[in-house]
This record gives structure tokens, C-alpha cells and sequence, in this order.
């Protein structure tokens, strides 16, 4: 069901794009307003994440290290706030960095995604993960262990598909089961908006070479460019997806923190074909250094090209 890669050229063909990355909270620059800035300016894509809830428990650390940032206490409804960022731009792809599918209904998220792609005119790319917090997949899917989460997700994705494509859809599967049914409408794009699978370990890159039609790491989960880490599993992850006969799998690298023009330039020479900025920039938290942030990497656009 997942798409082959056939007819998307490689990252080593195409010049590197920039998108941004907001925290998409009340407090950050509205998603309006942000996605016309980033079009004007000559990015390529707004992402923004998902958390439904966060709950108190600090079982599960804040992968990143250290206090979990407020912002992500206050993330806004992904689905809503990018139908916004849609609605003010005309070539800006709209994506999901990453959308938490496990922990939502599965008819209901199909129906959601499809009707934001043809909202959007076929813009829409779909992030996916698993997410970070065993708690909070818990508190909606207590029959999907943690240990299993990729296994489920993969399933969610196929059902998906079906629920995308097929006239009359119907899945029975371990973690996801419904009859026959019509599910509209169909996505604008076909034959259904671009399934990014936004992992980093060796199980999960292996998953995205698999069946997703693209990767989406992070730069902090692949490990630092310094030793040759992160070439190496970029590395890794291709020539998994040759061995899966997929061997044209864009890269969607989102990057930590504020990467300087070096770093930029290391990404697009291993054949990235986007990065994604923002994440934990410097002073993420005060929306008013937003516009200065997208400002500084926009006049490096063209050193990338």
C-alpha cells in the first residue's frame, strides 16, 4: 500500500528546501500570519506537532533533556491551526511535525487529513510518530503496549490508506477493525497526501524505509555530524530503503536549535531534500523573535540552492 518512491527524485537531485517549525501555541504567531510570512519569504512548508495532552507524571523524561519546555502544555489542535495557515497562502506545503495518529480515531482522523488536503488543494504533507510519552499513549490506547507502538502505527497507516483510496474500505487488523464502508472525502492528492514517518532509532528508520513515503528525524535522535553519526545512519536509513525497493525516499531533516549556514550546507550535500527549522531554536519560548529567526534563515535560501 505504501508508495514506491517511483517518479520523486532523490534529495541529491533537487536543491535543499527550508520549512519552519512552529510550537503552534496561542501565545506563538498565529498560523495565519506565520505561513504568509514563510511563503513570502521563500520557504517551502509550516509544520507543526500534535500532543492532545500531557500528563503530569514525569515517568516518561523529556527525550531532549532536562525540564519539558511549558510550550508543549499549550500546543494547539494541529488539524485546525494549519486549515488557517491553508486558507492564507497559495503554494505553501502545510504538514504535520508530527501528527500522534494512536491517539486518535481512526475514521474520524481519515476523514480530517482528507478534507485538509483538499481544503489546502493537495498541500498537505502527513507527519507521523509515535511520540515520546508512554503516558500519554496510554491514557488513549491502554491495549497497545509501548514496546509494540510502531507495529500499531504502521496498521493506523495502512488502514489509512484504505480509508484514502478505496471506494469501499474495510480493515481487519490487531489493533484497528472496521467493516465495510464510505469514507469521504477522498483526498485531493492521490493517491492520498505523502506519509512522513518522523523517527530516529534503528527500529523506527527501518519502519520509515518500510512503508512511509518519506523520512523525518531529528537531527538531536540521529546523533552529531562531528564523528560522522548522523551520516552514518542517514546512510543507514538508504540503504534500508534499497533493500526494501524504495530506494528514492525523500529526507525531511528536522533540526534543533539554530543550525548555522555550515550545517545547512552539510545536510543538502547528504542529499536532504528539506530541513526543517525552529525546534527548540533560541528563545522559542518569546514569539516576538520569530519574524528575526525566519528573517535570518530566508537570506540564506539561495547560499543552500
Amino acid at each position: 500500500m505504501a508508495q514506491g518512491g517511483s517518479g520523486v527524485l532523490s534529495g541529491l537531485e533537487v536543491a535543499m528546501k527550508l520549512g519552519y517549525a512552529s510550537m503552534n501555541t496561542p501565545a506563538d504567531v498565529r498560523p495565519d500570519r506565520l505561513a504568509r510570512a514563510l511563503e513570502d519569504r521563500g520557504y517551502d512548508s509550516l509544520f507543526v506537532g500534535e500532543h492532545s495532552h500531557i500528563p503530569t507524571s514525569r515517568r516518561t523524561p523529556y527525550p531532549a533533556g532536562g525540564e519539558l519546555p511549558d510550550s508543549y502544555l499549550r500546543m494547539m489542535d494541529p488539524f485546525v491551526s494549519l486549515t488557517l495557515a491553508a486558507s492564507a497562502t497559495t503554494t505553501l506545503t502545510i504538514g504535520t511535525g508530527v501528527a500522534l495518529p494512536l491517539e486518535r480515531d481512526l475514521l474520524a482522523l481519515a476523514k480530517t487529513v482528507a478534507t485538509l488536503d483538499v481544503l489546502s488543494s493537495g498541500r498537505l504533507e502527513f507527519g507521523v510518530g509515535v511520540g515520546w510519552n508512554a503516558e500519554e499513549l496510554a491514557n488513549h490506547r491502554p491495549d497497545i503496549s509501548w514496546a509494540m507502538r510502531y507495529r500499531a502505527l504502521e496498521e493506523c497507516t495502512e488502514a489509512l490508506r484504505r480509508l484514502w483510496i478505496d471506494a469501499e474500505s474495510e480493515h481487519h487488523g490487531k489493533y484497528f477493525d472496521f467493516d465495510s464502508s464510505w469514507s469521504f472525502p477522498k483526498p485531493h492528492r492521490k493517491p492520498h497526501p505523502p506519509v512522513l514517518c518522523g523517527t530516529a532509532g534503528r527500529l523506527g528508520s527501518r519502519h520509515a524505509a518500510r512503508w512511509a513515503d518519506g523520512w523525518m528525524p531529528t537531527d538531536i535522535g540521529l546523533g552529531p555530524i562531528e564523528g560522522g553519526m548522523l551520516d552514518k545512519k542517514v546512510r543507514l536509513f538508504r540503504e534500508a530503503a534499497e533493500q526494501a525497493s524504495r530506494p528514492h525516499l525523500p529526507i525531511t531533516m528536522v533540526a534543533f536549535g539554530n543550525p548555522t549556514l555550515a550545517t545547512l550546507a552539510h545536510y543538502r550535500d547528504l542529499g536532504i531534500e528539506r530541513v526543517v527549522l525552529g525546534t527548540a531554536r533560541a528563545d522559542w519560548d518569546d514569539p516576538s523573535t520569530t519574524m528575526a529567526f525566519i528573517d535570518h534563515y530566508a537570506a540564506l535560501i539561495l547560499d543552500l540552492a
